[in-house]
């Protein structure tokens, strides 16, 4: 629809989810966010990597 405004606009090159839109999702944390932020950066980047190997191979 033309009129609603996009609400999940393209995440930054190299992202699938980025982390500000996936904090969003979680709960609360007790812990060090920096490290969950880091791991799910490093997890994104490979679903990144794999998405393209498969539009790049098949």
């Amino acid at each position: 629809m033309p009129d609603q405004p996009q609400t999940n606009p393209a995440p930054k090159p190299g992202t699938v989810v980025p982390w500000e839109q996936k904090i969003k999702e979680l709960p609360p944390m007790t812990g060090r966010e920096d490290l969950v932020k880091q791991q799910w950066e490093t997890y994104d980047a490979w679903a990144y990597t794999y998405i393209w190997h498969l539009v790049v191979s098949f």
